[in-house]
Protein backbone atom coordinates (compact mmCIF):
# COMPACT_ATOMS: atom_id res chain seq x y z
CA UNK A 1 0.00 0.00 0.00
CA UNK A 2 1.04 3.47 -0.30
CA UNK A 3 0.40 5.59 2.46
CA UNK A 4 1.70 9.51 2.92
CA UNK A 5 2.23 10.10 6.18
CA UNK A 6 2.34 13.65 8.40
CA UNK A 7 4.26 14.27 11.41
CA UNK A 8 5.01 17.72 13.60
CA UNK A 9 8.46 16.93 14.01
CA UNK A 10 11.20 14.39 12.21
CA UNK A 11 11.03 11.42 13.44
CA UNK A 12 15.11 10.74 13.90
CA UNK A 13 17.12 11.28 16.41
CA UNK A 14 15.21 9.74 19.14
CA UNK A 15 14.68 12.41 21.31
CA UNK A 16 10.99 12.71 22.08
CA UNK A 17 8.23 9.97 22.68
CA UNK A 18 6.95 10.84 19.44
CA UNK A 19 10.00 10.33 17.55
CA UNK A 20 10.62 7.42 19.32
CA UNK A 21 7.46 5.67 18.30
CA UNK A 22 7.20 7.05 14.83
CA UNK A 23 10.52 6.03 13.91
CA UNK A 24 10.37 2.21 15.06
CA UNK A 25 6.74 1.97 13.74
CA UNK A 26 8.46 3.03 10.31
CA UNK A 27 10.88 1.06 10.20
CA UNK A 28 8.58 -1.94 10.69
CA UNK A 29 5.98 -0.50 8.41
CA UNK A 30 7.84 0.24 5.22
CA UNK A 31 8.52 -3.72 5.38
CA UNK A 32 5.28 -3.85 3.36
CA UNK A 33 4.26 -0.73 2.44
CA UNK A 34 5.47 2.42 0.43
CA UNK A 35 5.68 5.51 3.19
CA UNK A 36 6.22 9.07 1.90
CA UNK A 37 6.96 10.93 4.98
CA UNK A 38 5.94 14.75 4.90
CA UNK A 39 7.69 16.38 8.69
CA UNK A 40 7.52 20.10 10.58
CA UNK A 41 11.24 21.04 11.38
CA UNK A 42 12.69 24.13 13.26
CA UNK A 43 15.84 24.08 12.29
CA UNK A 44 17.55 23.81 8.97
CA UNK A 45 20.41 21.72 11.05
CA UNK A 46 17.50 18.98 11.03
CA UNK A 47 17.97 18.41 7.58
CA UNK A 48 21.25 15.97 8.22
CA UNK A 49 18.55 13.17 10.05
CA UNK A 50 16.53 13.15 6.44
CA UNK A 51 18.94 10.44 5.23
CA UNK A 52 18.36 8.14 7.94
CA UNK A 53 14.77 8.00 7.43
CA UNK A 54 15.07 7.52 3.43
CA UNK A 55 16.97 4.11 4.24
CA UNK A 56 13.23 2.91 4.36
CA UNK A 57 10.87 5.57 3.27
CA UNK A 58 10.09 5.95 -0.52
CA UNK A 59 10.59 9.95 0.13
CA UNK A 60 10.72 12.60 3.49
CA UNK A 61 10.18 16.05 2.77
CA UNK A 62 10.58 18.62 5.57
CA UNK A 63 8.69 22.09 6.39
CA UNK A 64 10.08 24.63 7.97
CA UNK A 65 7.95 26.50 11.14
CA UNK A 66 8.77 29.06 13.05
CA UNK A 67 11.43 28.26 15.63
CA UNK A 68 10.24 29.93 18.90
CA UNK A 69 6.39 29.16 19.35
CA UNK A 70 5.92 32.37 21.36
CA UNK A 71 6.49 34.74 18.32
CA UNK A 72 4.33 37.68 17.65
CA UNK A 73 3.07 36.47 14.18
CA UNK A 74 1.63 33.09 16.16
CA UNK A 75 0.74 35.20 19.21
CA UNK A 76 -1.55 37.70 16.77
CA UNK A 77 -2.88 34.78 14.70
CA UNK A 78 -4.24 33.08 17.52
CA UNK A 79 -6.01 35.95 19.16
CA UNK A 80 -8.38 36.54 15.82
CA UNK A 81 -8.53 33.17 14.99
CA UNK A 82 -10.91 29.82 15.69
CA UNK A 83 -7.97 27.74 16.18
CA UNK A 84 -6.35 27.66 19.22
CA UNK A 85 -2.15 28.21 19.62
CA UNK A 86 -1.20 24.67 19.16
CA UNK A 87 -2.61 24.44 15.54
CA UNK A 88 -2.02 28.09 14.94
CA UNK A 89 2.23 27.61 15.45
CA UNK A 90 2.06 23.92 13.63
CA UNK A 91 0.66 24.81 10.81
CA UNK A 92 2.71 25.88 7.60
CA UNK A 93 0.30 26.50 4.42
CA UNK A 94 3.64 24.83 2.23
CA UNK A 95 2.14 21.64 3.85
CA UNK A 96 -1.17 21.63 2.64
CA UNK A 97 0.18 22.49 -1.53
CA UNK A 98 2.69 19.95 -1.42
CA UNK A 99 -0.16 16.97 -0.16
CA UNK A 100 -2.59 18.71 -3.36
CA UNK A 101 0.39 18.33 -5.28
CA UNK A 102 1.63 14.98 -4.20
CA UNK A 103 -2.15 13.52 -3.93
CA UNK A 104 -2.81 14.19 -8.16
CA UNK A 105 1.01 12.43 -8.73
CA UNK A 106 0.14 9.41 -6.46
CA UNK A 107 -2.41 7.37 -5.78
CA UNK A 108 -2.11 7.41 -2.00
CA UNK A 109 -4.44 4.25 -0.08
CA UNK A 110 -4.09 6.36 3.14
CA UNK A 111 -3.30 9.73 4.78
CA UNK A 112 -2.03 8.77 8.50
CA UNK A 113 -1.60 12.37 10.38
CA UNK A 114 -0.09 12.21 13.76
CA UNK A 115 -1.53 14.33 16.06
CA UNK A 116 -4.85 16.14 15.45
CA UNK A 117 -3.05 19.48 14.85
CA UNK A 118 -1.31 18.00 11.57
CA UNK A 119 -4.82 17.97 10.24
CA UNK A 120 -5.43 21.68 9.08
CA UNK A 121 -3.16 21.05 6.86
CA UNK A 122 -5.15 18.20 4.94
CA UNK A 123 -7.23 19.07 1.70
CA UNK A 124 -10.58 17.88 1.02
CA UNK A 125 -9.83 13.99 -0.28
CA UNK A 126 -11.95 11.10 -0.62
CA UNK A 127 -8.24 9.34 0.45
CA UNK A 128 -9.03 7.58 4.21
CA UNK A 129 -7.52 9.74 6.76
CA UNK A 130 -6.10 7.40 10.09
CA UNK A 131 -5.19 10.35 12.56
CA UNK A 132 -3.21 8.88 16.00
CA UNK A 133 -3.85 10.90 19.06
CA UNK A 134 -0.20 9.93 21.52
CA UNK A 135 -2.33 12.20 23.86
CA UNK A 136 -5.58 13.68 24.33
CA UNK A 137 -4.25 17.74 24.05
CA UNK A 138 -6.59 19.21 25.76
CA UNK A 139 -6.35 17.34 29.09
CA UNK A 140 -2.70 18.44 29.51
CA UNK A 141 -3.23 22.05 28.92
CA UNK A 142 -5.81 22.00 31.58
CA UNK A 143 -4.17 20.50 34.40
CA UNK A 144 -0.79 23.33 33.01
CA UNK A 145 -3.99 26.23 33.56
CA UNK A 146 -4.88 25.60 36.62
CA UNK A 147 -1.51 25.99 37.89
CA UNK A 148 -0.66 28.80 35.98
CA UNK A 149 0.35 32.49 37.15
CA UNK A 150 -4.04 34.01 37.66
CA UNK A 151 -3.54 36.22 35.23
CA UNK A 152 -2.65 34.33 32.50
CA UNK A 153 -5.98 31.42 33.44
CA UNK A 154 -8.64 32.99 31.50
CA UNK A 155 -6.74 33.21 28.11
CA UNK A 156 -5.52 29.58 28.82
CA UNK A 157 -8.74 28.93 29.76
CA UNK A 158 -9.78 30.28 26.21
CA UNK A 159 -7.13 28.40 24.42
CA UNK A 160 -8.32 25.11 25.78
CA UNK A 161 -12.04 25.27 24.56
CA UNK A 162 -10.33 25.84 20.99
CA UNK A 163 -7.94 23.02 21.65
CA UNK A 164 -11.22 20.92 22.50
CA UNK A 165 -13.30 21.90 20.11
CA UNK A 166 -10.79 21.26 16.69
CA UNK A 167 -9.49 18.23 18.50
CA UNK A 168 -12.66 16.53 19.16
CA UNK A 169 -14.04 17.99 16.12
CA UNK A 170 -10.91 16.05 13.42
CA UNK A 171 -11.31 12.96 16.01
CA UNK A 172 -14.99 12.97 14.13
CA UNK A 173 -13.33 13.94 10.80
CA UNK A 174 -11.11 10.78 10.52
CA UNK A 175 -12.08 7.64 8.90
CA UNK A 176 -10.14 5.99 11.41
CA UNK A 177 -9.02 7.28 15.44
CA UNK A 178 -6.44 5.20 16.71
CA UNK A 179 -5.47 5.90 20.86
CA UNK A 180 -2.79 4.90 22.56
CA UNK A 181 -4.83 2.82 25.73
CA UNK A 182 -8.45 1.47 26.30
CA UNK A 183 -8.31 4.04 28.76
CA UNK A 184 -7.79 6.77 26.37
CA UNK A 185 -10.58 5.09 24.15
CA UNK A 186 -13.01 5.13 26.71
CA UNK A 187 -12.40 8.50 28.31
CA UNK A 188 -13.39 9.84 24.60
CA UNK A 189 -16.26 7.73 24.06
CA UNK A 190 -17.53 8.37 27.69
CA UNK A 191 -16.99 12.40 27.39
CA UNK A 192 -17.44 12.94 23.78
CA UNK A 193 -20.24 12.61 21.13
CA UNK A 194 -17.44 10.63 18.95
CA UNK A 195 -19.04 7.59 17.27
CA UNK A 196 -16.03 6.70 14.59
CA UNK A 197 -14.35 3.64 15.55
CA UNK A 198 -11.76 4.19 17.80
CA UNK A 199 -8.75 1.59 17.79
CA UNK A 200 -5.65 1.17 20.27
CA UNK A 201 -2.24 1.02 19.15
CA UNK A 202 -0.18 1.24 22.18
CA UNK A 203 3.76 2.37 22.67
CA UNK A 204 6.22 -0.18 22.21
CA UNK A 205 10.51 -0.40 23.07
CA UNK A 206 12.75 -2.09 21.58
CA UNK A 207 13.68 -5.06 24.41
CA UNK A 208 16.59 -6.32 22.57
CA UNK A 209 18.65 -3.52 21.82
CA UNK A 210 17.88 -2.17 25.80
CA UNK A 211 19.22 -5.10 26.60
CA UNK A 212 22.58 -4.98 24.53
CA UNK A 213 23.85 -2.49 27.60
CA UNK A 214 24.51 -3.91 31.18
CA UNK A 215 23.74 -1.75 34.19
CA UNK A 216 27.56 -0.31 35.53
CA UNK A 217 28.58 -0.28 38.89
CA UNK A 218 28.39 3.01 40.46
CA UNK A 219 28.92 4.61 44.11
CA UNK A 220 25.80 6.43 45.18
CA UNK A 221 22.28 5.36 45.15
CA UNK A 222 20.75 6.47 41.90
CA UNK A 223 17.16 7.85 41.20
CA UNK A 224 16.21 9.05 37.35
CA UNK A 225 13.34 10.60 36.09
CA UNK A 226 13.29 10.78 31.95
CA UNK A 227 11.14 12.99 29.85
CA UNK A 228 11.06 15.56 27.12
CA UNK A 229 10.33 18.78 29.35
CA UNK A 230 8.15 20.11 26.00
CA UNK A 231 5.76 18.27 26.84
CA UNK A 232 3.40 20.10 30.31
CA UNK A 233 3.10 17.04 32.15
CA UNK A 234 6.44 15.55 32.13
CA UNK A 235 7.47 19.88 33.88
CA UNK A 236 4.76 19.18 36.19
CA UNK A 237 5.85 15.83 37.31
CA UNK A 238 9.49 16.71 37.68
CA UNK A 239 8.57 20.48 39.66
CA UNK A 240 6.68 17.48 42.59
CA UNK A 241 9.51 15.62 42.56
CA UNK A 242 12.43 17.91 43.59
CA UNK A 243 9.55 19.81 45.63
CA UNK A 244 7.73 17.12 47.27
CA UNK A 245 9.48 13.70 47.19
CA UNK A 246 13.49 14.23 47.00
CA UNK A 247 13.65 16.17 50.43
CA UNK A 248 12.01 12.82 51.88
CA UNK A 249 14.73 10.51 50.21
CA UNK A 250 18.12 13.06 50.89
CA UNK A 251 16.63 12.92 54.82
CA UNK A 252 16.89 9.10 54.87
CA UNK A 253 19.37 8.70 52.26
CA UNK A 254 21.99 11.52 52.06
CA UNK A 255 24.25 10.08 49.50
CA UNK A 256 21.46 9.12 47.00
CA UNK A 257 21.64 10.90 43.49
CA UNK A 258 19.11 12.32 41.59
CA UNK A 259 19.39 12.15 37.78
CA UNK A 260 17.09 14.45 35.28
CA UNK A 261 17.35 13.89 31.47
CA UNK A 262 15.81 15.05 29.30
CA UNK A 263 15.64 17.50 25.97
CA UNK A 264 14.57 21.22 26.39
CA UNK A 265 14.46 21.71 30.00
CA UNK A 266 13.14 24.80 31.37
CA UNK A 267 15.59 27.38 33.61
CA UNK A 268 13.76 26.33 36.34
CA UNK A 269 14.61 22.45 35.79
CA UNK A 270 17.79 23.67 34.74
CA UNK A 271 18.72 25.42 38.39
CA UNK A 272 17.32 22.11 39.96
CA UNK A 273 20.82 20.99 40.55
CA UNK A 274 22.14 24.53 41.66
CA UNK A 275 19.47 24.91 44.55
CA UNK A 276 18.57 21.16 45.56
CA UNK A 277 21.39 18.98 47.18
CA UNK A 278 22.44 16.07 44.78
CA UNK A 279 20.40 16.56 41.84
CA UNK A 280 22.35 16.23 37.78
CA UNK A 281 20.32 17.74 35.21
CA UNK A 282 21.40 16.59 31.89
CA UNK A 283 19.88 17.84 28.72
CA UNK A 284 21.60 15.72 26.12
CA UNK A 285 22.13 12.42 26.44
CA UNK A 286 23.03 10.62 23.21
CA UNK A 287 22.32 7.19 24.20
CA UNK A 288 19.56 7.01 26.60
CA UNK A 289 21.08 3.46 28.03
CA UNK A 290 23.90 5.20 29.53
CA UNK A 291 21.18 6.86 31.63
CA UNK A 292 19.69 3.35 32.65
CA UNK A 293 22.56 1.92 33.15
CA UNK A 294 23.49 3.90 35.94
CA UNK A 295 20.07 3.87 37.75
CA UNK A 296 18.73 2.10 40.88
CA UNK A 297 15.44 3.11 40.11
CA UNK A 298 13.12 5.05 37.87
CA UNK A 299 10.20 7.25 39.33
CA UNK A 300 7.88 8.78 37.10
CA UNK A 301 5.22 10.85 39.35
CA UNK A 302 2.54 11.74 36.64
CA UNK A 303 -0.28 13.36 37.47
CA UNK A 304 -1.81 14.31 34.34
CA UNK A 305 -1.68 13.69 30.40
CA UNK A 306 -3.01 10.86 28.60
CA UNK A 307 -1.37 8.04 26.48
CA UNK A 308 1.40 5.62 27.58
CA UNK A 309 4.86 6.52 28.43
CA UNK A 310 8.13 5.94 26.42
CA UNK A 311 10.35 5.92 29.52
CA UNK A 312 8.42 3.56 31.52
CA UNK A 313 8.83 0.74 28.96
CA UNK A 314 12.15 1.84 28.48
CA UNK A 315 12.67 1.28 32.51
CA UNK A 316 11.06 -1.64 32.32
CA UNK A 317 13.25 -2.79 28.75
CA UNK A 318 16.63 -2.35 30.66
CA UNK A 319 15.92 -3.89 34.13
CA UNK A 320 15.51 -0.52 35.65
CA UNK A 321 13.30 -1.05 38.66
CA UNK A 322 9.85 1.41 38.51
CA UNK A 323 8.03 3.30 40.97
CA UNK A 324 5.29 5.51 39.18
CA UNK A 325 2.12 7.41 40.21
CA UNK A 326 -1.30 5.45 38.89
CA UNK A 327 -1.67 7.92 35.89
CA UNK A 328 2.25 6.96 34.55
CA UNK A 329 1.49 3.65 34.29
CA UNK A 330 -2.28 3.89 33.16
CA UNK A 331 -3.23 1.60 30.38
CA UNK A 332 -0.07 -1.03 30.47
CA UNK A 333 -1.95 -3.47 32.82
CA UNK A 334 0.95 -3.65 34.84
CA UNK A 335 0.75 -5.25 38.40
CA UNK A 336 1.53 -3.50 41.64
CA UNK A 337 4.06 -5.23 43.59
CA UNK A 338 4.95 -7.46 40.65
CA UNK A 339 5.96 -5.23 37.68
CA UNK A 340 6.09 -1.61 40.07
CA UNK A 341 5.37 -0.08 42.76
CA UNK A 342 2.09 2.41 42.96
CA UNK A 343 2.38 5.87 45.36
CA UNK A 344 -0.04 8.52 45.25
CA UNK A 345 1.57 10.88 47.06
CA UNK A 346 4.97 12.98 47.85
CA UNK A 347 5.73 10.71 51.40
CA UNK A 348 4.12 7.36 49.70
CA UNK A 349 6.76 7.88 46.27
CA UNK A 350 9.71 8.73 48.75
CA UNK A 351 8.96 5.59 50.82
CA UNK A 352 8.77 3.19 47.90
CA UNK A 353 11.61 4.31 46.17
CA UNK A 354 13.85 4.14 49.74
CA UNK A 355 12.27 0.24 49.64
CA UNK A 356 13.96 -0.39 46.64
CA UNK A 357 16.85 1.57 47.01
CA UNK A 358 17.58 -0.21 50.47
CA UNK A 359 16.71 -3.76 48.82
CA UNK A 360 19.30 -5.00 45.99
CA UNK A 361 16.75 -8.36 46.11
CA UNK A 362 13.45 -6.23 45.39
CA UNK A 363 15.31 -4.43 42.69
CA UNK A 364 16.14 -7.16 40.82
CA UNK A 365 12.42 -9.28 41.50
CA UNK A 366 10.93 -6.36 40.06
CA UNK A 367 13.71 -5.69 37.22
CA UNK A 368 13.28 -9.47 35.70
CA UNK A 369 9.72 -9.60 35.83
CA UNK A 370 8.95 -6.22 34.16
CA UNK A 371 11.94 -6.59 31.50
CA UNK A 372 9.82 -10.18 30.64
CA UNK A 373 6.50 -8.07 30.56
CA UNK A 374 7.60 -6.13 28.28
CA UNK A 375 9.28 -8.61 26.14
CA UNK A 376 6.37 -10.48 25.55
CA UNK A 377 3.36 -7.38 24.91
CA UNK A 378 5.04 -4.25 23.70
CA UNK A 379 7.90 -5.55 21.42
CA UNK A 380 7.55 -3.10 18.26
CA UNK A 381 6.81 -5.79 15.84
CA UNK A 382 3.82 -6.61 17.39
CA UNK A 383 2.48 -2.95 17.97
CA UNK A 384 3.39 -2.50 14.15
CA UNK A 385 1.68 -5.67 13.28
CA UNK A 386 -1.63 -4.28 14.78
CA UNK A 387 -1.39 -0.74 13.13
CA UNK A 388 -0.14 -2.84 9.92
CA UNK A 389 -3.86 -4.37 9.83
CA UNK A 390 -5.92 -1.32 10.52
CA UNK A 391 -4.13 -0.29 7.37
CA UNK A 392 -5.03 -2.73 5.18
CA UNK A 393 -8.37 -2.57 6.85
CA UNK A 394 -9.22 1.04 5.86
CA UNK A 395 -7.29 0.83 2.54
CA UNK A 396 -9.29 -2.41 1.39
CA UNK A 397 -12.53 -0.24 2.20
CA UNK A 398 -11.12 2.56 0.06
CA UNK A 399 -10.61 0.02 -2.55
CA UNK A 400 -14.30 -0.76 -2.58
CA UNK A 401 -15.75 2.54 -2.55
Amino acid sequence: MKILMLTPYLPYPLLSGGQIRTYNLLKQLTEKHQVTLFSLIKDPEETKYIPELRKFCEDVRVFRRSKAPFTLRNIAATAISSYPFLVIRNYVSEVTRAIEQELQRTNFDLLHAETFYMMPHLPQTKTPIILVEQTIEYLGYESYAKQAFPLLRPLLNLDIVKIKRWETYYWERADQLIVMSEQDKEFIKRTTQVQNDIAVVANGVDADWFSEKPKVAHKHPTVLFVGTFKWLPNREAVRFLVHEIWPHIVAVLPTARLHIVGNAPTNEIRNFEHGYPNIIVKSKVYDIRDAFAVADVLLAPVFSGKGTRYKVLEAMASGTPLVATPTAVEGLHLQESTHVLIGRTGQELATKTLQLLHSASLRNRLAQASKKFVQIHYDWQSISSQLDIIYRRIGASNENK
